[in-house]
């Protein structure tokens, strides 16, 4: 039996779009490079594809120069889809433009109304639980809305807390297997891990915390060699990619898909 927590047969993906340098970031350290981001987006897209899995990539949106990072308007889970609603104003707009193809893809889609807000890059679904961080763009409304529709669903919630400073709970973490956790030292000082099998990124390559198990892959941003031997030692394969410039925007690679 598949574990629909990291076996995939479809994704989700969107085209970056011109516009792309009026995009969110925590610190400015220039702006990404287009002809970059579409490379990176073309390898993501070959890795993720390199595994059977369908990819429906979405046109560019030049209205959203944040809505390549598609994982925040959403969340998908076997019994259907939640909608989003992200807390950056300038990003409430995406949600209703990726509604259209999750509604293609499952029979049930519900959505967050609010008042409070959530965003997808905030929610770690593993095989026994969902962790969802508080964080800037997740508040305890949020989180409790998204409790109550799910747990109709059979699933269970469990509310933890993001690093200060840190813009979502999976910049600092990743799934790797039904037991397996890859995170920053910082996030799993909190203990928000316990019972899990934590594997920790190395000394100054934080950044390689959000990662994605997909299929028989693991895709992690590239230029972090430490961790990238740890998780070959650990038996996993990893596919390493370009995030120069996603990072520009503080985006990783779990925030460029929908997967299911």
């Amino acid at each position: 039996m598949s574990d629909p927590t990291f076996e995939f047969s479809r994704a989700i993906t969107r085209r970056p779009a011109p516009t792309i340098a009026g995009g969110l970031r925590a610190e400015d350290v220039g702006n990404p490079d287009f002809d970059g981001m579409l490379a990176a987006h073309k390898a993501y897209l070959f890795a993720l594809k390199s595994t059977g899995a369908e990819v429906i990539e979405l046109d560019p949106l030049d209205a959203f120069p944040d809505a390549q990072f598609v994982e925040d308007t959403a969340l998908c889970l076997p019994q259907g889809a939640v909608l989003m609603r992200p807390g950056a104003p300038s990003r409430m707009g995406e949600v209703a433009e990726i509604g259209p193809t999750l509604r293609d893809c499952y029979e049930t889609v519900l959505e967050i109304k609010g008042p409070g807000h959530i965003e997808g890059g905030d929610i770690l679904v593993t095989g026994r639980e969902i962790l969802v961080g508080r964080s800037d763009r997740t508040d305890a409304e949020g989180v409790a809305e998204l409790a109550k529709i799910i747990s109709n669903w059979g699933h269970e919630l469990r509310e933890v807390f993001t690093p200060e400073g840190v813009l979502h709970f999976k910049t600092d973490c990743s799934l790797m297997d039904v037991e397996t956790i890859l995170s920053t030292r910082r996030l799993d000082a909190s203990g928000c891990f316990e019972g899990y099998r934590v594997l920790h990124v190395a000394d100054g390559e934080e950044a390689a915390a959000n990662a994605i198990r997909f299929n028989n892959l693991v895709l992690m941003a590239a230029g972090f060699p430490r961790t990238a031997e740890m998780l070959d030692r650990e038996g996993f394969e990893v596919v390493e990619i370009d995030n120069t410039d996603c990072a520009k925007l503080d985006g990783g690679m779990s925030c460029l898909s929908l997967r299911f």
